[in-house]
């Protein structure tokens, strides 16, 4: 196992301190964001995945709720979930894939969608690992190229982790401390090199974490203050190089939407876009994620920083 502390300071220090420089949260537009959209995953406290559609318009747009497959997991079990990636499954289906957290056990799920109709016998959960307690947040990511790479990450206390996904396997555990600062983080870019997250702070900060392959984490400040209140961000590609965020406060059951210029510390461009409907954040949503082509024929991949 492979453990880094963030050189030239614990990270908590340096967001506190930044977080008491005001910086305006809104910059010039990036003119990539008018058509770009993105696929909001929910897990509901039913057990049941809900889809809607949110496109940057002006006003911003959301789709109704989408709700199937229903009782994919018990009632009011799942804490945690990775993004789901769909690919066709031929003749005619369609394959959703992700991760979850159930209780204190880690799943890997995975089921076939034909019609808009759920095949039950394709339903697979398999149990990956136990000790999932503390945890807050879980992610995936795997870069399409020369040599495909998988990794899973975790952020407990102040602590980051990766690992490396090999089919069924977990390997390569790699530990990152000095992260007690950070609220929540969405993955923006995903390169052969790095993985690039976007995190906010529960003093306010929005920052990017870029993880190397090899090597310490790359911290940078984005912005020092006005994020605290999300307790949920999701991230999709716009454009070439920019990011469509959503973040969501979950306590006033509102969400927001912002169009992100690639990612380059304070000069970072951010303009808000507005508020999604009312239908967002319903009481009965129990955890979010990015739902999106998921194949490596499709190669979308996230390039934001």
């Amino acid at each position: 196992m492979i453990r880094r502390r963030i050189a030239a300071g614990a990270l908590g220090a340096a967001m506190t301190a930044a977080a008491l420089v005001p910086v305006p949260v809104q910059a010039a537009a990036g003119q990539a964001s008018a058509a770009c959209s993105m696929t909001l995953g929910t897990v509901t406290v039913q057990g049941d995945h809900k889809f809607q559609r949110i496109t940057a318009t002006a006003p911003v747009t959301a789709s109704p709720p989408s709700i199937g497959p229903k009782a994919l997991f018990p009632v009011d079990s799942v804490r945690l979930a990775t993004s789901v990636g769909w690919e066709p499954d031929p003749p005619a289906a369609i394959l959703d894939r992700g991760y979850v957290v159930m209780g204190t056990d880690l799943y890997r799920f995975s089921y076939a969608t034909a019609n808009g109709q759920l095949d039950p016998d394709s339903v697979q959960k398999t149990r990956v690992g136990g000790g999932w307690i503390h945890q807050t947040y879980l992610e995936q990511s795997t870069y399409y190229g020369p040599t495909t790479r998988r990794n899973a990450y975790a952020l407990q206390g102040d602590v980051v982790t990766r690992w490396t996904v090999e089919g069924s396997v977990w390997r390569n555990k790699a530990t990152y401390s000095g992260f007690s600062a950070v609220k929540t983080m969405t993955l923006i870019s995903q390169t052969r090199g790095y993985d690039t997250f976007l995190a906010n702070t529960r003093g306010g900060a929005l920052y990017t974490i870029r993880i190397p392959v090899s090597g310490a984490p790359v911290v940078k400040k984005v912005r020092a203050s006005t994020w605290q209140g999300f307790e949920t961000l999701i991230a999709e590609k716009c454009g070439n190089q920019s990011t469509l965020l959503l973040a969501i406060d979950k306590d006033t059951r509102r969400g927001y939407l912002y169009a992100v210029g690639h990612a380059n510390g304070t000069a970072t461009v951010i303009k808000g876009l507005g508020q999604v409907g009312d239908q967002l954040a319903a009481p009965e949503d129990k955890t979010y994620f990015r739902h999106y082509p998921g194949s490596s024929e499709s190669n979308v991949l996230l390039y934001g920083e």
